[in-house]
C-alpha cells in the first residue's frame, strides 16, 4: 500500500477482442506484459477503458479478464504491480465483484459510479463501506460524458472519513470539481492517509504538477490515455517529480508536455464528439503500434467519431515524442508469443 500513496503510473487496461468481438486472450496477456515492462507500478482492469459493459453477467468476461490480467502480472514477480479492480453496479453487485477480485489476488477495488448512478450520495456511501469490508476502495468522480454524476465536497469529506479508503480517481474533467475533491478530501482527519491519482486525461501534468494549500499532491496517475504510451508515460511521472524536486530544466519539460499531451488526448478520446470514440481512439493507437489486431468494442456502436480519424493522424505526426513505438517493436514479438 505504501507504494501505491507514494505514486504510480498505473494504465487503465483495453479489452482485446478479435473480429468476432470475442476475447482475444493473446494479445489481451501482450497488452498487459507491455504496460507492466514499461514499468507501470499497477495495472487497472474492469475499468471504463476495458469497457464497463464486460460487468454485464451475461457476457461472462469479468472474470476471465480479471484472471488474465492477474495471471500475466503473476510472471513479473520482481516487479509486484499493484493490481486494481473495477467494480461497480448496485451495492450487492459491487460486493460480489470485489469478493472475486480479492480471490485472483487483486489489491484494491476502484469503485465506480457506473450502474450506481440512482442511488443517493447517502448510499454511495454506504455501499463504500460495504465494499471496503473486501478490499481497501480507491474512489472514482467519473466525468458525467461516460457514465458519472456532479459529486459534493460534503460527499468526498465524508468518503475520505471511511476508514477502508486509501485512494481516489479524479476525473471529472473539469478543475473546479476537482478542486472540490481536493478540498473536501483535505476537510476530513483522514486527509494524510488518501492518494490522488488523476484521471483528468485533459490536464495530466497540470494535475500532476500542482499543489495546494492544504499539502495535497496528486502521486500519480489512473488513466485511459496511459493505456497507450506507457514508457513515455512512466518518463513523464518521473520527469515531473524530478520538476517538483527543484529542476527547472525538468519543469520545462514537463511544461512542454503539457499542451501536447491534452492535444494529443482530445483527437484519441474523441473530445470533438463528446468523447463518443474514446474507446476505439485508444484501441486505433494500440493497432498501430501492433498491440491490438483492430478497435472492435463489445458494443458495435461503439467506432471512431466524425472526424476522429484525421486528427488522429494529424496527432501521430505532431508529436512523436509522445510515442513510445520504439520500445513497442522491440518487444512485441515476445509479448504476443
Amino acid at each position: 500500500m505504501e507504494t501505491f500513496r507514494a505514486g504510480m503510473v498505473i494504465p487503465a487496461h483495453p479489452l482485446a477482442l478479435d473480429a468476432s468481438r470475442r476475447l482475444d486472450e493473446r494479445r489481451q496477456r501482450a497488452l498487459t506484459r507491455y504496460y507492466l515492462e514499461a514499468d507501470a507500478g499497477g495495472l487497472a482492469v474492469a475499468v471504463h477503458s476495458t469497457q464497463f459493459a464486460i460487468h454485464e453477467p451475461e457476457r461472462g468476461l469479468l472474470s476471465p479478464v480479471l484472471q488474465l490480467a492477474a495471471s500475466t502480472a503473476a510472471e513479473y514477480p520482481d516487479r509486484s504491480p499493484v493490481l486494481v479492480a473495477g467494480v461497480c453496479g448496485s451495492t450487492s453487485q459491487a460486493v460480489a465483484e470485489a469478493e472475486l477480485a480479492a480471490e485472483l489476488g487483486y489489491h484494491l477495488a476502484l469503485l465506480a459510479p457506473y450502474g450506481a448512478t440512482e442511488l443517493s450520495d447517502e448510499e454511495l456511501l454506504a455501499r463504500t463501506r460495504a465494499v471496503g469490508e473486501v478490499l481497501p476502495v480507491v474512489g472514482f468522480y467519473l466525468q458525467p460524458a461516460v457514465g458519472g454524476r456532479p459529486l459534493t465536497r460534503p460527499f468526498w469529506r465524508q468518503l475520505a472519513d471511511i476508514p477502508s479508503v486509501v485512494g481516489v480517481k479524479v476525473a471529472p474533467f473539469d478543475r473546479y470539481a476537482t478542486l472540490d475533491v481536493v478540498h473536501g478530501v483535505a476537510d476530513s482527519d483522514r486527509r494524510a492517509d488518501v492518494a490522488f491519482y488523476t484521471g483528468n486525461d485533459d490536464h495530466i501534468v497540470g494535475d500532476l504538477l500542482a499543489t495546494y494549500p492544504s499539502g495535497a499532491e496528486f502521486v500519480g496517475g489512473l488513466l485511459g490515455q496511459w493505456a497507450v504510451w506507457a514508457r513515455s508515460a512512466v518518463e513523464l511521472l518521473e520527469t515531473v517529480r524530478q520538476a517538483k524536486a527543484g529542476d527547472d530544466d525538468a519543469l520545462r519539460r514537463a511544461i512542454d508536455m503539457d499542451t501536447a499531451l491534452t492535444d494529443a488526448n482530445a483527437a484519441i478520446f474523441d473530445a470533438r464528439n463528446n468523447f463518443h470514440g474514446c474507446i476505439p481512439g485508444i484501441h486505433e493507437v494500440l493497432r498501430r503500434q501492433g498491440l491490438l489486431e483492430g478497435i472492435w468494442c463489445l458494443d458495435e456502436k461503439e467506432v471512431l467519431g466524425v472526424g476522429q480519424l484525421a486528427e488522429i493522424d494529424r496527432i501521430w505526426s505532431a508529436y512523436p515524442h509522445l510515442r513510445d513505438d520504439e520500445f513497442v517493436a522491440e518487444n512485441l514479438e515476445r509479448w504476443l508469443a
